[in-house]
């Protein structure tokens, strides 16, 4: 079993995963280890796992530890997973399992057991290993043709909850101003169709941002969970949105408000203007430490 202090989250990548877990049993020992599934596709890399135990988060924090994220996926950036977590790394979905087991990255699994058995005696991790011939015979098994026809087949009509939303018809969209999820971006209004002839100069500017080596696509735009002392979260709050419905930036990537206050938001965020991570810059000449959207918008 996993150490209390382990999260796992398992979100396969569609439903038809699910289905072959359980023709080939595997998901019986899945869910043993706490890998059950909770949801599907992007739903553990967005950060939509769920938060770590209290116990868990005070640790890290109160100690300055560096926690880790393991992830079997396309990308981990720093925070997403869990904004606790500042160590983040791709494996193999067994690797992630096998990690998980021995409770700590700072194991060399050549020499060093993933845990103990029964009796006590250590155990490899190339005594759980399976080889290739062992895995492809599973796949023959339960990975068919049929499997993936059978769970398609009915995509249009299994979710009947998602059948039954209203939604207005028509081939151009029909904008509202009380959704906090979609928002007609205002771009384009008031846009001359003629290009200025003229370049105006940039005068007086200041750095709004400093930043080293090492900003990654999710530290301009993350895609995680919205923070709530966030400048999203306030802007959520005063629409009356509340907190466990903050959802993520990704969620909302529709919304032109939310996603302006969620640039450079990833609370991992390192600007060399300010002495702590986070989303904080400060302001000039004032020399105020304020949010980053709160000085662009100041400017």
């Amino acid at each position: 079993m996993t150490k209390p202090y382990i999260w796992t989250s398992l979100s396969p990548g569609s439903g038809v995963v699910t289905k072959y877990f359980e023709s080939s049993g595997v998901n019986t020992y899945l869910d043993q280890l706490g890998f059950t599934t909770a949801g599907y596709g992007c739903m553990t890399c967005i950060g939509n796992s769920g938060s770590l135990p209290q116990e868990v988060q005070d640790a890290i924090v109160d100690n300055d530890l560096v926690a880790a994220a393991i992830l079997s996926g396309n990308r981990n950036f720093e925070g997403r997973v869990s904004p606790n977590t500042r160590a983040n790394y791709l494996a193999s979905p067994p690797l992630v399992v096998a990690y998980a087991l021995a409770g700590t990255i700072n194991i060399n699994f050549e020499t060093e057991p993933v845990g103990t058995d029964q009796d006590g005696n250590p155990v490899m991790l190339r005594d759980i290993w399976p080889n290739r011939t062992e895995v492809q015979e599973v796949v023959n098994a339960v990975v068919t043709p049929d499997l993936f026809r059978d769970f398609y087949s009915n995509t249009l009509t299994r979710n009947q909850r998602w059948n039954n939303l209203e939604a207005p018809q028509g081939q151009l969209f029909s904008w509202t101003d009380d959704s906090t999820y979609i928002h007609k971006p205002p771009f384009f209004e008031n846009m001359p169709r003629e290009a200025p002839t003229s370049v105006v100069p940039i005068e007086n500017a200041r750095v709004l941002c400093l930043f080293g080596d090492s900003v990654t696509t999710d530290h301009i735009s993350p895609a995680g969970n919205i923070a709530k002392t966030s400048a999203a979260a306030k802007w959520l709050a005063s629409r009356g949105v509340a907190p466990v419905d903050f959802n993520s930036y990704g969620a909302r990537r529709g919304n032109d408000e939310v996603m302006a206050r969620g640039t450079f938001a990833n609370v991992r965020l390192v600007n060399k203007l300010v002495d702590r991570a986070g989303p904080n810059t400060t302001h000039f000449p004032s020399e105020e430490q304020m949010s980053i959207f709160d000085a662009a918008a100041k400017y």
